[in-house]
């Protein structure tokens, strides 16, 4: 006798409402295993793959790709046997699902070792049914195909997010890739191609030519929603206050150098930004009140014993802040190593929601788009970020030891750093300012 399982959608955040289904590992029909990856959604804050609870075949999928599904809500049904044996059925209809037994638990998401996007094969199937999904019972005679379409396609998350953003079909889209994956080039090649091809000179009627739509509409959904509606309500409740320096980072620069040579350091890329969030975490050390929250309902000043540091990443899903836990108790190469499995992650669209949550203080590079400076906005619950300019060689005058003055080409950066006034007041955020420009100006400082 067949038991038939319902998977709700959980909340793998922390308060998260809704997901949208990005791709999903199973059809109806194939047999699942527990804790085997069966989709891939997208978050307000991440793209995460969960895996099933249950054992058994797929009886009913929930939502399609590209269905955004509220958290609660069905997104799967596996009918199990309750006598152990394995169910061979025909899939059921979409209105067949019934309340579950008990509450699904998630055992656990993130890649699974062995599990990936491989489907099982359906129990009594000869093996020359496995690479091709099963066929719905009265199925059109071009499902299949369409099927196969689909699955030829391999891509990321990201690069699936923007084709989708920028309206190609994937896939049509030539994969250049390892392993014949497509990559963002790829689906730029074909947005290009796509355009010139549209601005190519036709001969139409006026009639089709007033068709033509002037605009492209982009669905605000997962992480772009998320960062939009927290920008907002940051913007709108926080007091921001934004000061600014400009600094002679010549010293730090020639550190980079020498340690970048260190041994230790040979197999990882020190940046600027390394010395960055050193400087910061030191200078924090004065400033204790620019790593707080403000609780409103308890109208209280709450100051961290920790620092997760916020590194701000732009990402093909928009704009994300993973931080990188208990910063300030990692030593240098520990913090090289962090930044660069934060990069890695972040681009690679692998971010997960933990560690986007518990940020206590944020930076924000925005000198590798060859910008000088800005005004940042907090992130949500923190009481300052720190905007840092390019890097560049600029005229500077330099006073020697005995107070002669000469003009020189140095590294120079400006620095921007906004806070909430109700935490910090202007002789605080100025002292930390004044701190960590000091240190970058002069790295030696930080041994006092």
């Amino acid at each position: 006798m067949s038991k038939e399982q319902v998977f709700l959608l959980p909340d793998v955040g922390e308060g998260l409402t809704e997901a949208e289904i990005l791709q999903w590992s199973v059809q109806v029909g194939d047999s699942v295993e527990i804790n085997q990856v069966i989709v891939e959604v997208e978050t307000a804050k991440a793209a995460v793959e969960l895996p099933s609870p249950y054992a058994g075949v797929v009886g009913t999928l929930h939502a399609k790709e590209g269905e955004t599904l509220p958290v609660g809500k069905p997104l799967i049904t596996v009918l199990s046997d309750v006598s152990g044996t394995p169910v061979v059925t025909e899939p059921p209809s979409t209105d067949a699902a019934t309340a579950p037994d008990r509450e699904a638990l998630l055992v656990g998401y993130g890649p699974q070792e062995g599990s990936g996007r491989r489907r099982r094969r359906r129990p009594g199937a000869p093996p020359a049914q496995q690479s091709a999904a099963p066929i719905p019972a009265q199925a059109p005679a071009a499902a299949p195909e369409a099927a196969t379409a689909t699955e030829r396609t391999a891509a990321k998350p990201p690069v699936r997010k923007l084709a989708k953003d920028l309206g190609v079909d994937i896939t049509v889209v030539t994969p250049t890739g390892p392993g014949a994956t497509v990559t963002r080039d790829d689906v730029r090649r074909a947005a290009e191609a796509e355009l010139v091809a549209t601005k190519a000179p036709k001969l139409e009627t006026p009639e089709a030519t007033a068709t033509v739509s002037a605009e492209t509409r982009i669905p605000i959904r997962g992480v772009r929603k998320h960062t939009a509606a927290a920008m907002v309500a940051s913007a709108f409740t926080a007091p921001h206050v934004t000061e600014f320096m400009t600094v002679d980072v010549t010293a730090t620069m020639r550190l980079r150098d020498t340690v970048a040579a260190r041994r230790e350091f040979r197999d990882l890329r020190v940046t600027p930004l390394l010395f960055v969030a050193r400087a910061l975490l030191l200078a924090l050390r004065n400033t204790p009140e620019a790593n707080a929250s403000w609780d409103e309902p308890a109208q209280e000043i709450v100051l961290k014993h920790y620092v997760n540091l916020g590194i701000a990443a732009a990402t093909g899903r928009g704009l994300i802040v993973p931080n990188i836990k208990h910063a300030d108790r990692m030593s240098l190469r520990e913090l090289a190593e962090a930044l660069a499995a934060l990069t890695s992650t972040a681009r690679d669209g692998r971010t997960t929601p933990q560690s986007m949550t518990g940020g206590t203080i944020t930076i924000t590079n925005v000198g590798v788009f060859g910008v000088d400076t800005g005004t940042p906005i907090l992130n949500p619950g923190e009481a300052a970020i720190l905007a840092v300019g390019a890097i560049r060689r600029t005229p500077w005058v330099v006073t020697d030891a005995s107070g002669a003055e000469t003009i020189e080409p140095r590294w120079v950066t400006q620095l921007a750093l906004s806070f909430d006034h109700r935490l910090v007041d202007g002789q605080q955020g100025s002292q930390l300012l004044a701190d960590l420009g000091a240190f970058l100006h002069d790295p030696g400082l930080a041994m006092l």
